[in-house]
């Protein structure tokens, strides 16, 4: 990385770029201002902007996009604007069979932090998450140009650089619909952070949403109400000790259980977030009715528990009622991607570790790229979302990690062009 992809990935870094859904009002959102900063860079390597612009409205209404992202997108009109997704192409258009795509996204979850670079450590929101890849990737392009220059001639080179991928919009504003145009290679590769491993799965997640809409009380007559707190907190503990077991490769996170703020009174409404993962469309379906069934069942529970509990008596009665389960989020599709030809090609021929099959995977946007026809998806890049502070205080990238990155996308373009160049892909091995 030379002095000038420090100065990039610095003044990137420096950019707030988290959106609306990550509680960042619209007009403070500086994505084009980040894309434009980005382009001017790709196209010193000799990259055109292909497209740079904003999903419309007419796309986000299906079931696959999420509930958070309807609503916002019908009550602010700055919601989308503040968005935009950039795509770069390196020389001519060529066959998706001779293309390699490469797909990262710019906004990043909230929070500011101080951005600097020190003893070869880059700090600051999106320092590894995904800005610091997205330098790295233009280092190892235009590493691969000095050393074969087919590269963006005869081997095409698509960049994706979007928004949406953080705040749960899951990617339905940003790299769906450059999917779904068909922006896409022979190879599609999702910058995320795997400490460079080669992971062909990625899970989707779905979001359930239990409401209470009760009646409220006073303090000196907890029984006269619905007690939403406590009902939810029972749901809680219920689905938190039942749902692990329908799960397998995924994840079950139980949060955001809000009522009320204070201490003399008794909320007779609320609401209860569970936030599901599921490696496969079936888990999904069957971790969809779990979470169904077990919802029926720790409300039974309840109302067999307290229905002689005086305070709580009332609740106990009226739970099936006024307690429900939305889902705010589902259907979304999942990664195991299997390509003989592409696996051996990365991880013999460029020397990438494949991701151990143990270990979980997790949710990106590589979902929207699952099951292209004659085409392979995979997720690496540099650093760890945990031992980086992803989306905690203290995000940071080491400059040795984006440059070994670096290093494997140039081994990656040119092993690519050197098998393009001999026999086509589809039949090498």
């Amino acid at each position: 990385m030379t002095a000038a992809d420090d100065d990039l990935l610095l003044n990137l870094l420096a950019l707030p770029t988290a959106g609306p859904l990550e509680g960042t009002p619209s007009h403070e959102v500086r994505l084009w201002q980040a894309q434009r900063a980005y382009a001017r860079a790709a196209r010193a390597l000799g990259f055109t902007v292909e497209w740079h612009g904003v999903t419309e409205p007419g796309a986000l209404r299906d079931d696959q996009v999420p509930a958070a992202v309807r609503d916002a997108v019908a009550d602010d009109p700055g919601f989308l604007r503040c968005q935009p997704s950039l795509l770069l192409r390196l020389g001519p258009p060529l066959p998706k069979l001779r293309t390699v795509m490469f797909n990262v996204h710019l906004d990043t979850v909230a929070g500011t932090q101080p951005v600097s670079l020190k003893d070869g450590r880059f700090h600051g929101r999106g320092a590894i998450d995904a800005k610091g890849p997205a330098v790295a990737l233009l280092a190892g392009i235009r590493a691969a140009q000095r050393a074969e220059p087919r590269i963006g001639t005869e081997v095409g080179v698509v960049i994706q650089a979007v928004s949406g991928e953080e705040g749960g919009a899951m990617g339905v504003f940003g790299t769906r619909p450059l999917i779904d145009a068909g922006h896409t290679g022979r190879l599609n590769i999702f910058c995320e952070p795997t400490r460079g491993r080669l992971l062909t799965r990625s899970t989707a997640s779905m979001t359930a949403c239990l409401r209470v809409e009760g009646d409220d009380s006073i303090d000196d007559a907890p029984g006269a109400g619905d007690n939403a707190t406590v009902l939810l907190g029972h749901l809680a503990t219920h689905l938190a000790a039942t749902l692990p077991e329908y799960t397998d490769g995924g994840q079950v996170c139980v949060a955001g259980l809000q009522t009320g703020p204070l201490h003399n009174k008794v909320y007779g409404s609320g609401r209860l977030l569970l936030n599901l993962s599921y490696g496969s469309a079936a888990e999904g379906i069957a971790l969809e009715r779990a979470a169904e069934k077990e919802f029926a069942a720790g409300l039974a529970d309840f109302a067999a528990r307290f229905a002689t509990n005086p305070p709580f008596a009332l609740t106990a009665a009226d739970a099936p009622r006024i307690a429900s389960l939305h889902w705010l989020k589902r259907g979304l599709p999942t990664l195991d991607a299997h390509d003989p030809w592409a696996e051996h090609l990365l991880t013999h021929r460029v020397g990438l570790a494949p991701w151990p099959a143990h270990e979980p995977a997790f949710t990106c946007d590589a979902i929207w790229a699952a099951g292209l026809p004659g085409a392979f998806t995979a997720v690496f890049g540099p650093g760890d979302l945990e031992a980086n502070n992803a989306h905690a205080d203290g995000e940071f990238a080491d400059r040795h990690d984006l440059e070994s990155f670096s290093a494997d996308v140039a081994r990656l373009l040119l092993a690519f062009g050197a098998a393009e160049s001999t026999t086509p892909a589809i039949d090498l091995f």
